[in-house]
């Protein structure tokens, strides 16, 4: 694993289990064990009111619900990066979350394209998730 220059996430004991199986190469979720919703990995409590909520590993497919392309990088570390793109990405189980698209050019990126995800091993026990599109 080379050096990673970007900030690496701090799991909490709540988080940890995302990003250790990030590192893995899963996408895991809390799934309610009451309605079955799948639910980011900051989430501690249903919609539906249940806190029965346990980690679960889900397809890493959705689509593109909306996106921003970066031109100025926040720090330093991301200026090789540039532009970039930021997008919500609604998975196939329903719960959204925020990463990168990559293995195409911004302007590629269109809403409701079809992603899947990817894996990147930042530290030990800890991955981040970005997503490419699903035909790569």
């Amino acid at each position: 694993m080379s050096e990673f220059r970007k900030p690496v996430p701090a799991p909490t004991d709540a988080s940890r289990p995302f990003w250790a199986g990030c590192a893995e190469g899963k996408l895991l979720l809390r799934r309610c064990r009451q309605c079955d919703k799948h639910h980011a990995p900051t989430r501690h409590v249903c919609s539906c009111g249940g806190s029965d909520l346990e980690w679960t590993e889900v397809s890493g497919l959705g689509r593109v619900f909306s996106y921003t392309v970066v031109h100025r990088a926040p720090d330093p570390a991301f200026k090789a990066d540039l532009p970039y793109v930021i997008a919500i990405v609604e998975l196939d189980e329903g719960a959204r979350l925020m990463s990168n698209i990559t293995g195409c050019s911004p302007d590629a990126v269109a809403i409701g394209m079809p992603v899947r995800a990817i894996f990147e091993t930042v530290a030990e026990g800890v991955g981040v998730h970005k997503f490419q599109p699903a035909n790569s």
